[in-house]
């Protein structure tokens, strides 16, 4: 090879690198980064239409599942107006119940929401010995699943079945002992392994 030659190389390899980027191509840069794939973005859901929910009855608010966390969605209900207070908790906590026990809408699954609720299930008011404000499922809530425990207590602990410092009397259609729950903020956070705190109410 003559000497000419043997510089005609070298001197070729940064003029080929000046054409590369003057043709706005990044010879050194691998891989191309084309930026992040699109993604839904879990348990967020589109502003929900409040005119729509008034039409449909009173709002309300029931705690659906989502990411193994409990999360308020808004519902409505329907109370007759005029109803007298002890029945008007009933009519909340039986509408409650029942916006529970239905299916999420598509938007809400898409977005991950589930429930641990299912239907069927009813609730009344209080037997003669118990406390004005008990509220007796006609499942006893020692059977319920700690994911559907935690989404009623804290569903009727957040609107007007509860007392007024937010706790809730539960029992079932038999003569166990009443209890009184708690929605905390464990409880939102980790249904699945944190129960609604509680204790065992005596006296009507």
């Amino acid at each position: 090879m003559t000497a000419g030659r043997r510089y005609a190389v070298p001197l070729a390899l940064p003029l080929l690198g000046l054409l590369l980027t003057g043709c706005g191509i990044r010879a050194t840069e691998v891989p191309t980064d084309f930026g992040a794939a699109p993604s839904r973005v879990p348990c967020t859901l589109t502003e929900p239409d409040v005119t729509a929910q008034a039409a449909r009855g009173v709002p309300v608010q029931v705690f659906l599942l989502c990411g193994s966390s409990l999360v308020a969605v808004d519902r409505a209900v329907q109370v007759p107006d005029g109803t007298a207070d002890v029945r008007r908790r009933v009519i909340v906590a039986q509408g409650l119940l029942d916006q529970l026990a239905e299916s999420p809408s598509p938007g809400e699954r898409d977005a991950g929401y589930t429930t641990d609720v299912r239907g069927g299930m009813s609730v009344s008011g209080p037997h003669p010995k118990d406390p004005k404000d008990t509220l007796r499922l006609s499942n006893a809530p020692a059977d319920l699943t700690s994911y559907a425990l935690a989404q009623i207590v804290c569903t009727f602990s957040d609107s007007a079945a509860a007392e007024g410092d937010g706790s809730v009397i539960l029992g079932g259609p038999d003569d166990a002992p009443l209890r009184r729950y708690e929605c905390t903020d464990d409880v939102r956070s980790a249904p699945g392994t944190k129960a609604p705190p509680s204790s065992e109410v005596t006296g009507g």
